[in-house]
């Protein structure tokens, strides 16, 4: 019995300080603290107001934030370089408003938009325009109105390709190639035409 009396005062304070932690533990989940019901209050699994532990109003909160999407950032775009345009590559190498330069974008023309790429077309519609305006750009009939390269008649017809069409003979080319091809279907067969008519 000698031995056994020194535990019991041991025993007391072990069920007390267990009583106590009981206590504060119900006391929490009874009053939570105002952090815990922000949170709560914040998360979209709702924590009561009693009843439930401090503890779990924490889990709910940890909880909500694995659980609830991350806004997700766009992916970063990679677009490739511009590639330098070789300007060269689509200008005539004859100075502008020169015979060879208005020939030069003739021929070319000729082949991209109408397919004729034949040395005799190209040689009827040298020809053709020769004896119209010599190719020259600013060429104008007083007496006719007609103006430009394909001596058009008006000349204000050829602002259909472009506003320019007095002073550029790219834009008189143009015109009088889709004009060739409309009436005479090739260049050859407009001095065809020519011949025979003296008018095309």
């Amino acid at each position: 019995m000698s031995t056994t009396a020194p535990i019991r005062p041991l025993r007391r304070r072990l069920v007390v300080v267990a009583a106590s932690t009981l206590a504060v533990g119900t006391l929490a989940a009874v009053a939570p603290s105002p952090a815990i019901e922000a949170a709560s209050a914040a998360s979209t699994l709702p924590v009561s107001a009693a009843g439930q532990v401090a503890a779990t109003g924490t889990v709910s909160v940890i909880e909500t934030a694995l659980i609830a999407p991350r806004a997700r950032t766009a992916p970063k775009v990679v677009r490739p370089k511009a590639v330098a345009r070789v300007r060269g590559a689509s200008l005539a190498p004859f100075r502008a408003g020169t015979v060879g330069y208005s020939q030069w974008w003739a021929k070319r023309l000729m082949a991209t938009r109408y397919g004729w790429t034949s040395s005799g077309q190209f040689q009827c519609l040298v020809t053709l325009w020769n004896r119209e305006s010599h190719w020259n750009y600013q060429a104008h009939n007083g007496g006719s109105g007609a103006h430009g390269i394909p001596q058009a008649l008006p000349g204000s017809k050829m602002s259909s390709a472009g506003s320019d069409w007095r002073t550029n003979p790219v834009t008189q080319i143009m015109w009088g190639l889709g004009y060739v091809h409309g009436r005479y279907a090739t260049p050859c067969g407009a001095l065809w035409h020519l011949d025979g008519y003296g008018w095309y």
